[in-house]
């Protein structure tokens, strides 16, 4: 024992004393209301039925059941009773649910984010041994579809032909284009992309391909190719850039799309979907067939929904850069009403940013994320947000292409932009509500009166 002994003995016993404490604070939260002065000792710790189950449901099912990107079923006491101390400790850490939005900057009506009462419920829960208590105090079951997070699908739409992925090894963009065959207009009122393979899928795209559209025209329908294997070195460019709208994005983590009443995307008669889907490799090999399905809207919307994009293909991040930042900006051509965002960065994303930048030169932050890549979600507005044409939009992006970043695949390489994750992206989609006779061509149409705002 040194001379500071009696001080790390002090110490030792103040932590102790802090840490009962704050379990005894964590269960007398959770007490029941109007427990007489003195018999708090004889109140029961929460229960796996009535304080834990309610806020799975609400929650975590929606990924944690069979089927989906979770690893483990959390929907009953003998599913959930094992992980009862790691639950509790993902919480408080607020690693689960995922959510990465800074909270000083915007709302956004799918937060996830648990209350700090439903985080000492769980907490306490899992202190006192995981208790089930009675299953006459549980909620109802919660109602899951077997195959699809969004009401039953108006159509489906399948990859015809399975892509088979390699254990390891980069595997190039795959495309499958799926025509639909619908013979009149279809205004989409939710969409949700379901891989057969979610393990192997990095991210999916979704584009929309009028029947007069002169896009990858060459290409083969109903089987995958990757543009390597298109003979039209024009086309082979055109597979990496389009101007089609987009159906959807999917990454892991992110929610199906549901516009509200009255905004819907547009797919025209005789569309095709063109899947463009970027596959990792984790060591085993599989096969993917990827499915879209499709909610129409009962009556035609008043307003379309598009989806736009701010990118910056000229990134170059040095080797070693902590915190390298990366801008683009724009002005919107029309008046639109802002709906939510969706950041795209690959393994050395650290931040992303969306903003107004005003006339007077101030800035306004509309969300701020801390990049997550394994969990790439989308940020939908609580109150949409109408913005003026002319409004000028910005996003930022910020790197980590350190040794301390350990995603990165090599903190000595310059890195720009590129398909594969070892390359980067900065890409800030995000959805806008236009006029429903108005599509993304008539959109980008200026107009005298704000063609000179913010050029």
């Amino acid at each position: 024992m040194g001379p500071d002994s009696g001080v790390f003995a002090f110490v030792n016993k103040f932590v102790t004393v802090l840490l009962t404490g704050f379990s005894l604070l964590i269960i007398a939260a959770w007490q029941e209301p109007g427990v007489p002065k003195g018999q708090e000792a004889k109140v029961s710790a929460p229960t796996f039925y009535k304080a834990v189950l309610p806020i799975l449901q609400q929650k975590c099912q929606s990924c944690h059941r069979r089927g989906e990107a979770a690893p483990m079923p959390l929907l009953t006491y003998e599913e959930t009773r094992p992980w009862a101390n790691k639950i509790a400790s993902a919480v408080e850490m607020k690693m689960m649910p995922p959510w990465f939005a800074d909270p000083r900057y915007g709302h956004f009506a799918n937060d996830p984010s648990l209350t700090w009462q439903q985080i000492a419920a769980i907490g306490a829960w899992a202190s006192a041994g995981a208790p089930a208590g009675d299953p006459r105090d549980a909620p109802a079951p919660q109602k899951w579809g077997d195959d699809w997070n969004i009401s039953r699908p108006d159509a489906v739409l399948k990859m015809p032909k399975p892509v088979q992925i390699p254990a390891r090894g980069e595997v190039e963009y795959t495309y499958e284009i799926v025509a639909t065959h619908f013979d009149e207009d279809k205004w989409v009122q939710m969409a949700e992309v379901r891989p057969s393979s979610a393990a192997h899928v990095h991210h999916a795209v979704v584009y929309i391909r009028p029947p007069d559209s002169t896009w990858l025209r060459h290409a083969p329908v109903g089987q995958s190719f990757t543009a390597s294997m298109l003979s039209d070195p024009e086309e082979r460019l055109q597979a990496h850039e389009t101007t089609s709208d987009l159906l959807l994005v999917y990454a892991p983590g992110s929610a199906p799309d549901r516009w509200a009443e009255g905004m819907a995307k547009f797919v025209p008669a005789g569309s095709d979907l063109v899947f463009q889907m970027h596959y990792t490799t984790n060591g085993e090999a599989a096969s993917d067939e990827t499915s879209v399905g499709l909610v129409f809207a009962k009556d035609p919307p008043k307003q379309r929904v598009i989806t736009l994009q701010l990118n910056n293909h000229a990134l170059v991040i040095p080797p070693g850069a902590e915190d390298f930042r990366v801008e683009v900006q724009g002005t919107l051509p029309n008046d639109a009403t802002l709906l939510s965002f969706f950041p795209h960065m690959h393994l050395r994303g650290k931040r992303f940013e969306y903003d107004i930048v005003h006339d007077d030169g101030s800035v306004e932050t509309l969300l701020r994320v801390n990049y997550h890549f394994h969990w790439q979600l989308s940020y939908k507005l609580s109150e949409p947000r109408e913005l003026k044409a002319g409004t000028k939009l910005r996003a930022v992006a910020w790197y980590d292409n350190s040794k301390n970043n350990p995603h990165n695949p090599d903190p000595e390489k310059t890195v720009t932009w590129g398909d594969q994750t070892s390359e980067e992206m900065m890409v800030g989609f995000f959805d806008v509500a236009i006029p429903a006779g108005m599509d993304k061509w008539q959109y980008f149409i200026r107009h005298r009166e704000s063609s000179g705002k913010g050029q």
